[in-house]
């Protein structure tokens, strides 16, 4: 019996564990895609040849940047890179 019960509760925990590995790699991708969006929005409106982004655009941006940050879609560094590539457009 003490087998069964120790089998079961090994059985759980892998099953626990495993769903939650697939959880975080399904936020991961969700992650990832959020910033290839953030980054596609942000390619069309600094072309190389083209003037800089106005105060407005950059400040729109840097909310929008921000409020990834907060809803912990991206990691400080991340949010600290595209937030320094807003600023030089600027």
């Amino acid at each position: 019996m003490p087998f069964l019960l120790r089998a079961a509760v090994v059985g759980g925990v892998a099953h626990h564990m495993g769903t939650k590995s697939q959880q975080a790699r399904d936020q991961e991708a969700a992650q990832n895609q959020q910033i290839a969006d953030l980054q596609a929005q942000q390619a069309p409106a600094a072309p190389a040849a083209a003037a800089p982004a106005s105060s407005e655009d950059g400040m729109a941006k840097l909310t929008q940047l921000k409020s990834l940050l907060d809803q912990g879609v991206l990691t400080q560094a991340e949010f600290d890179m595209q937030k320094q590539k807003i600023l030089m457009s600027m």
